[in-house]
């Protein structure tokens, strides 16, 4: 799946993408009055060069509004829909079962907001691992090549639409 302007599309349940609806609402809105209102008191205290409360509040700040920017885009580019067909493709949105490497693992293909607080692992389209095991099916055998050059060993065991 991709955009018109080929930005891959981000595959979400309807729950995932209403926590992220909330999340970036509370921090657009009253996550965003909290660290103003630390900034503002920290800043009352005196000297900025050594006010830790001051720097603290700031470098939150900070990565409330990085976290602001990534929530925009994601929901801008979201699919929200049901899960994907049960026919043992690797696509986003699926739980695969396989042997990497000579390891078994299983993760979830796609997003790893759509996983949440879980401790599942997730490889996306654009990771190496991800663009090789993308449309493989039930049974495949991949390689492909690792950040470190190694050609890797992938079998897909089993491929099902992930709930959450």
């Amino acid at each position: 799946m991709t955009t018109t302007n080929h930005e891959p599309v981000i595959w979400l349940t309807q729950e995932a993408f209403d926590r992220l609806n909330a999340e970036l609402e509370h921090l657009s809105g009253p996550g965003r009055a909290e660290i103003v209102d630390r900034i503002e008191q920290a800043r009352s205290e005196g000297d900025l060069k050594e006010n830790g409360g001051y720097h603290a509040a700031k470098e939150e700040q900070g990565k409330a509004e990085a976290r602001i920017t990534y929530l925009k885009d994601l929901l801008r580019r979201a699919h929200v829909g049901e899960a994907p067909a049960d026919d043992g493709v690797v696509e986003p949105g699926m739980l695969v079962e396989a042997i990497i490497a000579g390891d078994q693992t299983t993760f979830l293909f796609g997003s790893r907001e759509v996983a949440g607080d879980s401790d599942l692992e997730v490889y996306s389209e654009q990771s190496p691992i991800g663009g090789a095991v993308h449309g493989a099916k039930s049974g495949d055998k991949i390689t492909y090549t690792a950040p470190n050059g190694r050609e890797i060993l992938v079998e897909i065991v089993s491929c099902k639409p992930y709930s959450a």
